[in-house]
């Protein structure tokens, strides 16, 4: 992604000033008018943080951290700067979340369906299931019988059950799906690259330069 982004940024016209990584932990940032984040978990709070104390604007697309999401939209607000998380930027997949929340909706008076969630990636993805999995969850968990989503060998009658596969070279597949004992009603996205994840990070980095507070990818392409 890392490389996918800065090709996209270049050919629209902006300079990477710094990349930070393992090998380069310490670069200076102090040059930058945005940074975008997309790194491994364990990384993404402390990178954030950084950033964040340096009153620059960050965009993340890291998942699997955000059990401290409150913690940085705290930070954020206390140094009035701009943070914009998003588990998947893709203007496909944020079109899908807005149709996976009508979908939930006009489902919630029929309880004989049960939702479930799968999602594929390539092998790769370190964190399961993806943070696309859990947003696509949020959106369905209002409107159904069931109280939390758990990853499908843990799950039992009363969660909303997520499969997630690692099979190499997948980018992204996520399918909704309503069982029912006469039908199946299921709404899918498949991602063919991750050229659509990339132009999304860079257009909300675009997006977000001079702004102040908390965002989502929903403010950045006016989805409601």
């Amino acid at each position: 992604m890392g490389k996918a982004i800065e090709l996209i940024a270049k050919t629209r016209g902006h300079e990477i000033v710094a990349t930070i990584d393992k090998d380069n932990p310490n670069e200076s940032i102090s040059d930058a008018d945005v940074a975008i984040n997309f790194s491994v978990p364990s990384a993404a709070v402390d990178n954030i943080t950084n950033t964040l104390n340096q009153s620059i604007p960050v965009v993340c697309g890291t998942t699997g951290w955000l059990e401290h999401k409150a913690e940085i939209e705290q930070l954020c607000a206390d140094k009035k700067g701009a943070f914009l998380y998003a588990s998947n930027f893709s203007l496909g997949v944020n079109i899908f979340f807005a149709l996976n929340e009508k979908l939930a909706q006009m489902m919630k008076q029929h309880t004989q369906y049960t939702a479930c969630i799968e999602e594929i990636h390539h092998t790769e993805k370190l964190d399961a299931p993806s943070g696309t999995a859990i947003t696509l969850a949020q959106g369905i968990l209002p409107y159904t019988k069931q109280q939390s989503w758990k990853l499908a060998e843990e799950a039992n009658e009363n969660d909303l059950a997520i499969t997630a596969k690692r099979e190499p070279h997948v980018p992204g597949t996520h399918t909704v799906t309503y069982n029912s004992e006469t039908d199946v009603i299921s709404i899918e996205h498949v991602a063919h690259n991750r050229d659509g994840f990339a132009l999304g990070a860079v257009i909300a980095a675009e997006w977000i330069v001079g702004k102040s507070g908390i965002f989502s990818m929903q403010d950045v392409l006016n989805i409601t």
